[in-house]
């Protein structure tokens, strides 16, 4: 028996690295949370074990069932066939080419189930549950390993003819001699403003011989990530500072093409690498470096009405747009 009248939703985030899942309320509230690895070199079918091993773990300590959920969104980078719920050709899950995971998924769970696009998902869960939730319309972009975009307008997940709508960190920043991105482009923004490109440009400064404190730490056997240079930017180290300053810069150059693309009440930062976000003073100049180079470049209505901030949800973005994907679903079917 239902312990409650009100709908409740499944959020299933499928990443690279780890799958979360989520069981959220009509208001985008978290009733349960799990997570367990994805082992993505494994092949679809272990990929998919473990999505049911997490679902499975969740309802084992939740007052639901999995028979109360209303509808299941399921969160996964791209590319996609959302129409079809399709994986494509995603280069984070290898050998999962043209594989039916929609499908698939709701025939286990028994669950009617729609595909979304994992950074569209992340962008809904801001825009419903999130630092989003009063706007009419926000772009959202996640710093991680790549660079994530979303747009939402009017509770309308732009996802495109194609399903390859808002990915905005493929945009182009650099026509002439442009870095190479992990999609194969040259010059887009993921290329110098995600965690894969900051590593790069640290790992070739320090072999063109700057003099910085990183160096004694790689030397000591620690790994180059966004961490370890934001924590030699915050104790003075100018070469790590000045890296994720440019870093911020371009994403300041994007955020003005969106801007006036679709002039957004809000543009949300939000992934993992954010730098401590307000709560560190890292966090706080990254932010104003964005908002400085967008008032050099954008309109000046936009740029004085635009709210550029981090985004709140966090790691929990993911899963709580999948679940907020699946109730705009359900309120369709109903109506």
């Amino acid at each position: 028996m239902s312990a409650t009248t009100e709908p409740v939703f499944l959020g299933i985030d499928l990443g690279g690295t780890n799958i979360k899942v989520g069981l959220v309320d009509d208001n985008g509230s978290t009733l349960a949370y799990g997570t367990v690895e994805t082992e993505a070199a494994s092949g679809p079918e272990v990929g998919l074990r473990n999505i049911f091993l997490a679902v499975e773990r969740l309802f084992q300590d939740a007052v639901h069932s999995l028979q109360d959920v209303s509808y299941v969104g399921l969160a996964t980078p791209g590319t996609m066939d959302i129409p079809a719920g399709m994986l494509l050709d995603p280069p984070n899950l290898p050998g999962w080419e043209d594989f039916p995971i929609r499908d698939r998924v709701a025939a286990e769970l028994r669950r009617p189930t729609i595909l979304q696009n994992d950074a569209n998902s992340a962008a809904y869960g801001e825009y419903w549950a999130g630092a989003g939730r009063d706007a009419h319309s926000i772009a959202f972009w996640t710093l991680g390993t790549g660079v994530g975009g979303g747009i939402v307008i009017n509770d309308m997940i732009i996802q495109g003819r194609h399903s390859h709508g808002s990915e905005c960190g493929h945009i182009i920043i650099e026509m002439d001699n442009g870095r190479l991105c992990s999609s194969g482009q040259y010059g887009t923004l993921e290329a110098y403003s995600s965690a894969t490109a900051l590593i790069k440009a640290c790992e070739d400064g320090l072999a063109d011989g700057i003099e910085t404190s990183i160096r004694q730490r790689v030397a000591a056997g620690e790994k180059v990530t966004p961490i370890l240079m934001g924590e030699e930017a915050s104790a003075g180290d100018q070469f790590a500072e000045d890296l994720i300053m440019e870093a911020a810069r371009c994403l300041g150059v994007a955020t003005t093409s969106v801007m006036h693309t679709i002039d957004p009440d809000m543009v949300l930062i939000g992934g993992a690498m954010t730098f401590g976000r307000n709560e560190t003073e890292l966090g706080q100049r990254f932010i104003n470096r964005v908002r400085e180079e967008v008032k050099l470049r954008a309109f000046p209505v936009p740029y004085e009405r635009t709210i550029i901030e981090y985004a709140a949800l966090g790691s929990n973005a993911g899963y709580t747009g999948a679940a907020g994907c699946a109730r705009r679903a359900f309120i369709r079917e109903q109506s």
